[in-house]
């Protein structure tokens, strides 16, 4: 008898000769025969393609087109109910789909789970990346995106979509990136399902899109902000024929966008306004995030804004740090930076 795949995990790779061919093998090591896959190579112009055709495995080329149209490419290349869009330089865990399969059913809109932070070499640079709690449910995410536009979630390969959530791809052409609107859209068509435990590799090597483990940039934050509004706009035009009852907030107004335009500003040597920074501290604590959040949020915007240009940057290069440091190092940057 065929088994009917219950999950397809999509690869898009452009130019990770090094590293996609890990990313075939865990999948393929994980030996379950409700799992398919494809790999879709983006138009790279190293050896991804040779990499990808040594193993075997269903893979498509296709002139670069970024990673949503690769992401769709894949779509229309599989029929499993649910997606897993796995980055080709990153991994499943062993063990992963054993874990994550059984807690598939019609009603789970999406899965997330945790990722280890690893280097190129595949050392270990911090704790499971985002800490998430177990639950499943809607309601938790739905109130949460409502009020600040966003929830806690992992970055791509830390996610499983149902197909239907997928297909809202086709309606993205503002957006390359894959996690976008479809992360803020799935609590809405279905229930969330969140895994503690860390099911996969996240490589952090220089080039990452989320810009996670470098030195921050402003070009990278005012880039984000520009993906937040967009997005916001399409799930609010969503939620007009889905739940009209509803009131989602506007992006300005949220403590994700207020505290990437104050990064943007200080990282490019502009001093952030007195009352933009009080709006800032307001949205820190009005955040649905424990108080020890916001006291500590409160406490760095506020260190930050105080800070010369010089150790205001040092500051936000070490919050953006994977690495954890002793307070007294944080100290440390922050007096010597200041002394430039």
């Amino acid at each position: 008898m065929i088994t009917e795949p219950k999950l397809a995990v999509i690869i898009t790779c452009f130019n990770y000769e090094n590293f996609v061919g890990r990313a075939i093998q865990s999948v393929l090591d994980q030996g379950s025969d409700a799992c398919e896959i494809v790999v879709i190579d983006d138009g790279s112009t190293d050896r991804s393609w040779s990499m990808i055709q040594q193993s075997g495995v269903p893979a498509f080329r296709i002139p670069n087109g970024g990673q949503r149209a690769a992401c769709l490419y894949g779509l229309a290349k599989t029929r499993a109910p649910f997606l897993l869009f796995l980055d080709a330089d990153d991994e499943l865990l062993p063990g992963a789909l054993a874990r994550i399969l059984p807690a598939l059913d019609t009603n789970v809109a999406k899965l997330q789970f945790c990722l280890t932070c690893i280097d190129s070499g595949g050392a270990v640079l911090a704790d499971p990346y985002p800490a998430l709690d177990a639950f499943r449910g809607q309601d938790r995410v739905v109130n949460d995106i409502l009020r600040s536009g966003v929830y806690r979630t992992p970055p791509t390969s830390g996610n499983v979509f149902r197909r239907d959530v997928c297909e809202l791809l086709h309606q993205c052409e503002y957006d390359q990136a894959v996690d976008g609107v479809i992360l803020l859209a799935a609590p809405f068509m279905g229930d969330v399902v969140s895994l503690a435990e860390s099911l996969g590799l996240y490589r952090v090597h220089g080039r990452n899109d989320s810009g996670l483990g470098r030195v921050p940039q402003a070009a990278t934050f005012e880039r984000d902000l520009q993906r937040f509004q967009s997005r916001l706009a399409h799930l609010r035009s969503l939620l007009r024929n889905w739940r009209p009852e509803v009131s989602l907030i506007e992006p300005e107004k949220t403590y994700y966008f207020q505290f990437l335009a104050f990064c943007a500003a200080t990282l490019r040597g502009t001093r952030y306004g007195g009352r933009p920074f009080l709006h800032l501290i307001g949205s820190v604590l009005t955040e649905p995030r424990p108080l020890k959040w916001k006291v500590a949020n409160a406490l760095f915007v506020t260190a930050t804004f105080l800070a010369p240009v010089r150790g205001a940057q040092a500051l936000l290069a070490f919050r953006f740090s994977l690495r954890r440091r002793p307070v007294r190092q944080i100290v440390r940057a922050r007096l010597g930076a200041g002394q430039c």
